[in-house]
């Protein structure tokens, strides 16, 4: 997505090009310079931006910002920006905001919109801005809220739920103003998976794989989805069967009950909305994987799958915190290691 602030110096009149002495004189051709000088002044301080379903234009960064992308409240409050409202996603936490995030919303209050987005609710709070990017939104819905709001969303080369946390950041940072400390986050962010890097070299050369299992369903999450990224920015690959089941637009894909073996990876991270992994312990093909008889099993439920669906500029230190022990316990290759979430899960026994 292009954003630029347009600040330029406006032409002299005197000096358009094709415009004669004869047709300055002109009473239509004076309407023409007169409107174009107008378009020329409302351009000279607003914030453009082209997007997949179009163009929009603010005057001024946004100060009052309704958030209708599933996670976009992520880096909205870590620019200092509390949301007038909020999409709710999945989970119980109060605005809509999760623990990562919590110390940044302060004494706000955002109002919860759950469900289908109600174009009503986001008029009456007369917001300045609607960040969609990562919403779902139709595009008869976009014109919709455009009539409210100019409307922020994902690029035309992204995938609808498939812009990166660096970039997502920085985008809301310019629609408000606040490219700098956009930058500076998406930087101390960067700086901290890097330093994770330098501590564990070992795993640029090591196979990592993000899997789930629920439904009666078992599958991997590829390489545009955020479970994916989490694993790449630590430094692994995915194993080749994975890679090659990933596309650009692509976010899981399933496997056969029968063939689990995409998944056995050097790290296999079970990714689970549930605290305890009862379904996981009795999948029978899971034991055929060298990774689980290995003990290179890490599991990440409840809050840590949570903070691996967001991916955002909060819940990724947030999940680096808490994962990097228990990634490094799976992956330095001794069986005799207890791996903590893994053990907790009930997935050791």
């Amino acid at each position: 997505m292009t954003i630029v602030y347009r600040k330029r110096a406006l032409p002299a009149l005197g000096l358009c090009r094709g415009v004669t002495r004869r047709a300055l004189l002109g009473g239509t051709t004076a309407a023409f310079l007169s409107q174009s000088f107008n378009r020329l002044h409302a351009a000279a301080d607003s914030l453009g931006y082209v997007h997949a379903f179009g163009t929009s234009v603010l005057d001024r960064p946004a100060e009052r910002v309704v958030s209708l992308g599933y996670t976009t409240q992520d880096p909205l409050l870590a620019l200092g920006i509390a949301p007038l409202a909020i999409r709710q996603w999945f989970g119980n936490f109060p605005h809509g905001v999760w623990p990562w995030a919590q110390a940044q919303l302060g004494e706000a209050k955002p109002e919860l919109l759950v469900g289908e987005v109600s174009m009503e609710r986001v008029a009456a709070l007369k917001p300045d801005l609607i960040v969609a990017i990562g919403s779902g939104i139709s595009k008869a819905e976009y014109r919709v809220l455009s009539r409210i709001a100019p409307v922020l969303m994902h690029e035309a080369g992204d995938a609808v739920y498939g812009t990166a946390w660096d970039k997502m950041t920085r985008m809301v940072g310019r629609a408000t103003g606040k490219s700098n400390e956009a930058e500076a986050l998406v930087s101390r962010v960067q700086n901290q998976f890097a330093t994770a890097r330098a501590r564990h070299p070992d795993w640029a050369r090591k196979t990592a794989v993000a899997g789930y299992h629920w439904g009666g369903e078992t599958g991997a999450f590829t390489g545009a989805d955020t479970r994916a990224a989490f694993l790449a920015e630590l430094g692994f690959k995915p194993t080749a069967p994975v890679l090659e089941l990933s596309g650009p637009a692509e976010f899981y894909a399933r496997l056969s009950p029968e063939d689990l073996s995409p998944l056995d990876a050097d790290v296999l991270v079970w990714v689970s909305s549930f605290e305890q992994a009862p379904d996981l312990v009795s999948l029978p093909m899971r034991k055929t994987l060298s990774a689980h008889r290995e003990g290179r099993e890490v599991f990440a439920g409840g809050l840590m799958a949570a903070a691996m669906s967001f991916g955002s500029v909060l819940s990724l230190p947030f999940l680096l915190d808490h994962l990097e022990a228990d990634i490094a316990a799976a992956a330095d290759g001794d069986t005799q290691t207890i791996v903590m979430s893994a053990e907790k899960a009930g997935l050791l026994s």
